[in-house]
């Protein structure tokens, strides 16, 4: 599905090609709606690691993937605004979490983007997130003609590292109002998945920062990935 560079990873490319020659545009949002309880609140994306806030490493590793990025955040969107991201908050009042988010941009792209047909979400609290997981999120949604599609590692599911039909907005909609159904997973079940892995050596790119423990050993990995 797509060229490897001399360093191993995949060809970025803001527009990813499918193997029918198709190229799809893809936006992603950064899910940064956390309260950080286990950090004393505030928001975990700012804090620093290696010089860097996280949310600076993210962009940075999505910016050449997607085709364009907002961010979704609850409260003052001021305090973002050095990023240069739309910040989106949640539409619907009172269900926090990732899937308030999720569809929060896809109402977004319905009403900004209608040429757009998938967004990619990533949690705004993981610094390391692979060079390729959009292309390899496409190529295996394509290639089981799957609906969805998910990040794994170390046989974990990471659910709220994946691809989103646009299309599925108001279902997704009901299922937060109506049935109240807030896990991710519980939703994704109710169509064709596909789940993509990646490995976790030299580190698991999908290392979250939680806990100040984890913001120090953030400090480590920061070495062995190289930026």
């Amino acid at each position: 599905m797509s060229r490897k560079n001399p360093r191993g990873t995949s060809a970025r490319a803001k527009n990813v090609t499918t193997d029918a020659t198709e190229t799809v545009k893809i936006p992603g949002v950064l899910l940064a709606g956390g309260l950080a309880r286990r950090m004393g609140g505030g928001d975990k994306p700012m804090r620093t690691i290696a010089g860097r806030t996280i949310l600076d490493r993210v962009i940075a590793r999505l910016k050449p993937q997607c085709d364009g990025l907002i961010l979704n955040a609850n409260g003052d969107p001021a305090r973002f605004a050095a990023f240069g991201l739309p910040v989106i908050p949640d539409g619907v009042a009172d269900f926090p979490g990732p899937l308030a988010g999720i569809l929060a941009a896809l109402d977004w792209a319905a009403a900004n983007r209608p040429d757009i047909k998938l967004v990619l979400s990533a949690a705004a609290d993981c610094p390391f997130l692979p060079r390729d997981l959009v292309s390899r999120l496409c190529g295996a949604l394509e290639a089981e003609k799957a609906e969805l599609a998910v990040a794994a590692s170390d046989g974990q599911s990471h659910p709220v590292i994946g691809l989103w039909s646009v299309g599925l907005r108001e279902k997704l909609r009901h299922a937060l109002v109506v049935e109240d159904i807030r896990k991710i997973d519980r939703w994704t079940a109710r169509y064709k998945l596909a789940t993509v892995t990646w490995p976790i050596t030299p580190l698991d790119p999908f290392f979250n920062a939680n806990t100040m423990d984890d913001i120090a050993e953030a400090e480590r990995l920061a070495a062995l990935d190289g930026d």
